[in-house]
C-alpha cells in the first residue's frame, strides 16, 4: 500500500528525530511494583506509557501488582504520560517508550500520517459517554442540532465518535452542533450554567458527571455493532514488533491476561488501581465504572484489523481521514499476528 512501507516509516522517523525531555513522560514506578525478588533468567526491561488517571488503563496496575509482565519475562517501567497524544505516538515510535494505550479514534490519524507504532490488542469498550440532563430534551444523538456539546478538544475521541453517530443520519457534525472546548475538570460546571446543553465525555470524569449531576446517558459505545468492538488499543513501537517479534508478544499476552483478570475481578483491580485516581474517588466507583467496560474484549489479529478497518472508514465520514485510504490495507499494515487465533474472538463472562 502506498504511503505505509516500512522503508517510508522508517524515513518518517530519521525525519522526525528524538523527541526534548519537555513531553510529559515521568517514571510512574509505584513501591510495590519496584520490589520484585531476583530472577535466574534476566528480564527485558521495557518502558510502557501510561495515563494513570484513565480508569480503563486500571489493568496496567493489574499487571504489576498481580506479575503479569514478570511472568512472560518482562521487567517494566511504567511511565506516567500527561502530554498530547501525537507526542505520546513519537515517543513511542522513536523509542523513548516501547509501547502505550490510548483511544482508536485518537490514534488512527496519526498512523495515516505515518507514526511507526503497531497496534497489537484491542483492550476493552465502554468508555465514552453522551450526557445530558433531564430536562435539555436531548433523548438521542439526533437531538443535539442545534445544541452546544462540551468536548475536552475538537480532535477528541469523544467528539470524533459522536460525530460519526451524527454523520451516519445524515446530520453535519460540523455545521448542525456546535462542540465547545472546555478542560474536563469544567464540563459540570458548564453545563450547570448552561453554557452547553450535553457533554462527551470518557471515564472517569464521564461516569463521576452522570452521578454527581443526576445525567441521563443519551449514548455510548456500547450499543448495536459498538458493545463487540474496542475503542482502546494498546500500540507497540514498529521497531520492537519486527525485530523482536517474542517480546512484543509477550507484551501483548501480558496485558491480554491483566484486561481478562480486570474483568473477573473488578472490586480488587479497583482496590489496585484507586490510588491512582486523583480526588479520593471510592473504591465501590471505580468498581462500578470497570463493570460498565468491556475489558474481557481483548481483540488481536484478524478481529482487531476489522474493528481497525472499520473505524478507518468511519472516520471517512466526518472528513478525518483521507477519502483514498485504503481502510483493510491500512488494518493489514498497523495490527501484525502475534497471538493465536484463540484470541481474535471475544471473552464473554
Amino acid at each position: 500500500m502506498a504511503g505505509f512501507t516500512d522503508s517510508s516509516r522508517r524515513a518518517f522517523i530519521q525525519r522526525a528525530g528524538l523527541l526534548g525531555a519537555g513531553l510529559g513522560l515521568t517514571s510512574a514506578l509505584p513501591a510495590w511494583a519496584a520490589n520484585t525478588a531476583a530472577d535466574s533468567v534476566p528480564l527485558t526491561p521495557i518502558k510502557l506509557a501510561w495515563g494513570q488517571t484513565a480508569v480503563c488503563q486500571a489493568p496496567i496496575s493489574v499487571a504489576l501488582k498481580q506479575g503479569f509482565f514478570k511472568k512472560y519475562g518482562l521487567d517494566v517501567e511504567p511511565v506516567n504520560f500527561s502530554g498530547p497524544t501525537d507526542s505520546l505516538l513519537q515517543a513511542i515510535a522513536t523509542g523513548q517508550a516501547d509501547g502505550g494505550i490510548g483511544m482508536a479514534l485518537r490514534w488512527l490519524k496519526p498512523l495515516e500520517q505515518g507514526f511507526d507504532v503497531d497496534l497489537t490488542v484491542g483492550t476493552h469498550g465502554g468508555c465514552m459517554r453522551l450526557l445530558a440532563p433531564k430536562n435539555a430534551g436531548i433523548n438521542s444523538v439526533r437531538d443535539l442540532v442545534g445544541k452546544n456539546v462540551a468536548v475536552s478538544d475538537q480532535a477528541s475521541p469523544l467528539r470524533n465518535f459522536f460525530a460519526i453517530q451524527l454523520a451516519k443520519q445524515g446530520i453535519d457534525p460540523d455545521k448542525q452542533v456546535n462542540w465547545v472546548q472546555y478542560p474536563a475538570d469544567l464540563f459540570g460546571e458548564a453545563l450547570r450554567k448552561g453554557e452547553v446543553q450535553a457533554i462527551a465525555s470518557d471515564d472517569p470524569q464521564g461516569w463521576l458527571i452522570k452521578k454527581r449531576y443526576d445525567l441521563i446517558e443519551v449514548d455510548n459505545n456500547m450499543n448495536g455493532e459498538y458493545r463487540m468492538m474496542t475503542c482502546c488499543v494498546l500500540g507497540l513501537r514498529g521497531s520492537l514488533v519486527r525485530d523482536n517479534p517474542a517480546v512484543a508478544k509477550a507484551i501483548t499476552q501480558a496485558i491480554v491476561d491483566a484486561q481478562q483478570w480486570t474483568a473477573d475481578n473488578p472490586e480488587e483491580t479497583a482496590k489496585i488501581f484507586a490510588p491512582f485516581v486523583p480526588g479520593n474517588v471510592p473504591i465501590d466507583d471505580i468498581a462500578a465504572m470497570l463493570k460498565e467496560h468491556t475489558h474481557n474484549h481483548h481483540s488481536t489479529g484478524e478481529q482487531l484489523r476489522g474493528e481497525v478497518a472499520t473505524y478507518v472508514n468511519e472516520l471517512k465520514l466526518i472528513n478525518v481521514i483521507r477519502p483514498d485510504t485504503d481502510a483493510q490495507k491500512f488494518a493489514d499494515h498497523y495490527v501484525p499476528n502475534l497471538l493465536p487465533a484463540a484470541h481474535d474472538t471475544m471473552k464473554m463472562s
